[in-house]
């Protein structure tokens, strides 16, 4: 239905616009190529849809303001950094105190207790530990893992992320586990580290583990990194079965799925993981991970390690567990991410899709539109992929683009690697409603339906 034509004409006219109104990004991007990689701090941060990255001035709630002075709805929130919104007022001030009193001791605060109280009563887990990131998190607990089970490969899904872990960087191309395309300077083979398997397959899942060397299932219980796919019904009761019964530990990332609510998904559904990680939102956008442990875990790791090389065991790190970590931990969790904010951005997400889907309706289009709690995403294509590989193959970068730097010209920053949009409990209807239109107008004109 889409003439690839128009598309290319839209996309341009777009791109003209975007390089028209953006004059000072354009300028200090033009200047950090002279110091910074590819003229950004970090490189995927050009992966985005216009010429060159926008540069922000400053943010509040939902929303950000660029050095060009354009107003911006943000449905990105830092791909999740910040769930919470830009400086959430409820975690600023405790924030602010810890500053003014020092951010990192390497020893433990009155914070760190609360903290690791609350994450048991939300997650189930009852003992956890901290790191920087969700990549620290997910790599300790594989670490931990292959400690504990002398197994060597872990086991991960088709087209799943879990940050810069190296053992996650594998993909099945035509049925065969080879190096995920994109990998940089991988360390070693990852089919000697790794297995994977595509989501909701329990007969491959079975056939994965049977041989009994895996030490542990690395998994979102939901998948969001190649867009939503939910698990289907049971799914998630076989991947504890299996593993439970072959003796594989199963470590949950719900550093995306915590949009899920309060507990994340595990908390929303019960699940019972030997092990959780998750990053980003729970530190209102200041660096900070957490991993957890079942009771039966927990047990099995005392006494295994080295307190005298404790310190070179390869996990941890100096700025793991710092003050400013926790304390903005605890304001966020207490204040923030609280029921009453989830049970808001849950509805404001159902009147995102229903406005996407009214759309799509119509203009009788054959895309759709999934949610995940407060995480919503359309996808160009008529019936949900149900793994990672029917995911990865929907992709379509032009329509992608031009989607995206549609909305970007029209004050409305979308997540940059697909059509997912978060919601923050600063995000008002206002803003939905705009980003309907704004979608309406977008569709129209690709149809023809708009001059």
């Amino acid at each position: 239905m889409i003439n690839r034509n128009r598309l290319q004409v839209l996309l341009e006219k777009e791109l003209q616009l975007f390089e028209e109104t953006h004059p000072r990004s354009r300028e200090l991007f033009e200047r950090a190529k002279k110091s910074l990689l590819d003229g950004v701090p970090m490189n995927w941060m050009v992966k985005w849809a216009g010429s060159f990255p926008v540069f922000v001035k400053g943010g509040q709630g939902a929303h950000f303001t660029d050095v060009d002075g354009h107003r911006y709805i943000d449905f990105c929130l830092g791909d999740t950094g910040s769930m919470t919104g830009h400086a959430p007022e409820g975690a600023i001030s405790a924030i602010k105190e810890r500053i003014n009193n020092g951010v990192t001791f390497m020893l433990p605060t009155e914070d760190s207790v609360w903290v690791g109280e609350e994450l048991s009563r939300r997650f189930g887990l009852p003992y956890w530990q901290v790191a920087i990131s969700a990549t620290d998190a997910n790599r300790f607990a594989l670490r931990l893992a292959r400690h504990i089970t002398k197994r060597k490969y872990i086991l991960v899904f088709n087209y799943s992320y879990h940050g810069t872990v190296d053992e996650a960087f594998i993909t099945l191309q035509d049925g065969v586990p080879v190096r995920r395309h994109g990998n940089i300077g991988p360390q070693t083979d990852v089919t000697q580290t790794s297995k994977v398997v595509e989501f909701n397959d329990i007969e491959a899942l079975e056939k994965a583990l049977a041989p009994g060397d895996v030490a542990a299932v690395l998994a979102e219980p939901a998948m969001t990194n190649i867009g939503i796919i939910h698990p289907d019904p049971g799914y998630l009761e076989a991947l504890r079965e299996i593993t439970r019964r072959t003796g594989t530990l199963l470590i949950y990332d719900e550093t995306h799925t915590m949009c899920a609510g309060p507990g994340g998904y595990t908390g929303t559904y019960g699940l019972k993981p030997d092990m959780l990680t998750v990053g980003k939102a729970i530190g209102a956008g200041i660096p900070t991970a957490v991993y957890g442990f079942s009771e039966e875990l927990a047990q099995r790791i005392r006494g295994t390690i080295d307190i005298e090389g404790a310190d070179v065991g390869g996990i941890g790190g100096t700025l793991a567990g710092n003050a400013l970590s926790m304390a903005a931990m605890r304001t966020t969790l207490e204040n923030v991410l609280t029921p009453e904010a989830f049970d808001r951005n849950i509805a404001l997400a159902e009147r995102f899709c229903d406005g996407v889907e009214s759309v799509i309706k119509e203009n009788n289009l054959p895309w759709i539109v999934k949610r995940l709690g407060c995480r919503t995403e359309y996808w160009f294509r008529d019936t949900p992929p149900k793994n990672g590989g029917e995911a990865a193959a929907a992709t379509d970068y032009e329509l992608d683009r031009y989607m995206h730097l549609y909305a970007l010209n029209r004050g409305i920053l979308m997540t940059p690697f697909h059509n997912m949009a978060l919601i923050s409990s600063q995000t008002s209807a206002e803003d939905i409603d705009h980003h309907t239109n704004v979608f309406r107008e977008s569709v129209e004109l690709l149809l023809g339906a708009r001059v």
